[in-house]
């Protein structure tokens, strides 16, 4: 560049006269000791720039290193949100159905009820409008075989822990181990979310046996897989047992007023309630099969003193349950799927009671031996003939309903069906119709109720949801 210069200012000064030579002297003379001060000035940056570089990279390595070292579930976590609503119309009103129940078996399903102190909400439980849940799920990846999962359900009456429990999976020996709050892996429909069922409610034979919200415990699960060609796999869990509906483990103290502190049946010791199962599935042609048995062993403390007719029961339960579940793909985008569970449940211990059932004033309570047994099954069919459309028919019935002990009313063949249809916008929102007529369900004079359901229910997810394990 300094050459070019200089050639056409030197053919510049053969073309000029003296006055011009003199003038482009000086000026040539400004520029040269420009071009020497930016050849300076260029010669000082280069000499700064590794230094620089190097100042550059270290920080960045830095910045790396430090992110690096963040744990994973505060840089990479799922956060989503379930809102279910649902409209209900019933044949009868609130303050009647507060009062039905399955006679012998269980009351209060259709309403929030208190049980130990606590307020447990319920689904779909008033005519009119129901916001029956919101739930904030979060679920991290925390190392490559360890990851955690927190389920918060928020409700007009508060919010619920529902699950919070972490996972170690590919372990040794084909091992996975759980712990924590978490729904049990008993039968096929527990494990599953409101929001995952097929159905509005939960079939009758598991909210009368479990109450609405199924095995939902503290405990630890371990599971094994065969190493087979099929799926088969084994799992046991040891769980606190406070479970609403039929075991519990709290103290069951006198109720009379200044009586309080005489226990009437110790608490259990914990943890009080054992599981056990297996399942398999396999695949014939376009036909999936699910298939398994389990068993639960726990001891029973219900205390329904505050109740209408009040009384309690101290106990040793089992409950035995077997599912199986046909999927048939009629093509990508079309099912048909067959779900079945039969639950049988054996309770026998202690039945107290109030001789007048008031418990108000001081009377003599009466311990008596109670041993019961009782049997049901639901049974649901339900067609995909696209992705976003579903119908279905569902029939439940506790056909066995054996009291001895007490002169308990346990009338038997306690059946409802329901009829529903879906429709599904993506996955992020389900809108769903359904029917049931109901005639389970007795009042207080021992008459038998014909109960007409209809419910609408929208199910919304928001932000990015971690899915359940099928």
């Amino acid at each position: 560049m300094n050459k070019l210069l200089l050639s056409s200012l030197a053919a510049a000064l053969l073309c000029a006269d003296g006055t011009e030579i003199q003038n482009l002297k000086a000026q040539m003379a400004q520029m040269e000791a420009m071009m020497k001060a930016m050849q300076e000035k260029i010669n000082h940056l280069e000499h700064q720039r590794p230094a620089q570089t190097a100042d550059a990279d270290e920080i960045h390595h830095d910045n790396a290193h430090s992110a690096h070292n963040l744990p994973k579930a505060v840089s990479d976590f799922d956060l989503s949100l379930v809102l279910d609503t649902s409209y209900v119309s019933r044949s009868q009103k609130d303050e009647q159905l507060a009062h039905l129940e399955l006679p012998g078996i269980a009351h209060g399903l259709f309403a929030p009820h208190n049980h130990n102190g606590s307020t447990h909400p319920t689904y779909n439980a008033q005519n009119g409008f129901n916001l029956n849940y919101a739930e904030m799920g979060i679920h991290s990846e925390l190392t490559s075989n360890l990851d955690a999962e927190v389920l918060l359900h928020f409700s007009e009456g508060g919010v619920d822990i529902e699950e919070a429990f972490f996972t170690a999976h590919d372990l040794p020996y084909n091992l996975r181990l759980k712990g924590g709050k978490f729904l049990s892996d008993f039968g096929y429909l527990n494990h599953r979310h409101h929001h995952e069922w097929s159905f509005s409610d939960m079939p009758l034979v598991y909210e009368a046996f479990l109450g609405n919200h199924g095995l939902d415990e503290i405990g630890a699960q371990l599971q094994w897989t065969a190493p087979t060609d099929t799926y088969l796999m084994f799992g046991i869990e040891a769980l606190q047992g406070k479970n609403e509906g039929m075991f519990g483990q709290a103290s069951i103290n006198n109720p009379y007023t200044g009586q309080e502190e005489e226990v009437l049946s110790g608490s259990a010791q914990q943890p009080s309630l054992y599981l056990g199962y297996v399942k398999t599935s396999a695949d014939i042609g376009d036909t999936t099969i699910l298939a398994g048995a389990s068993w639960a062993h726990g001891n029973t403390r219900i205390n329904h003193f505050s109740d209408e007719t009040p009384y309690a029961i101290s106990a040793t339960s089992d409950l035995y349950g077997l599912d199986l579940t046909l999927h048939y793909r009629l093509d990508p985008h079309s099912a048909l799927i067959w779900q079945s569970e039969w639950l049988y449940r054996d309770m026998e211990g202690t039945y107290i009671a109030d001789s007048d059932n008031d418990v108000s004033t001081v009377n003599e309570l009466v311990y008596s031996p109670i041993h019961k047994k009782q049997a049901g099954y639901y049974t649901q069919l339900v067609y995909t003939p696209s992705e976003e459309w579903s119908i279905g028919a569902r029939y439940d019935a506790i056909y066995r309903n054996h009291i001895t002990g007490t002169d308990q009313f346990a009338p038997k063949n306690l059946d409802q069906c329901s009829a529903m249809v879906e429709y599904r916008s993506g996955e992020t929102a389900r809108y769903r119709l359904q029917y049931t007529h109901s005639n389970a369900f007795f009042n207080e004079a021992q008459e038998r109720q014909n109960l007409d359901s209809l419910i609408f229910s929208v199910n919304l997810l928001l932000g990015s949801h971690s899915g359940h394990e099928d």
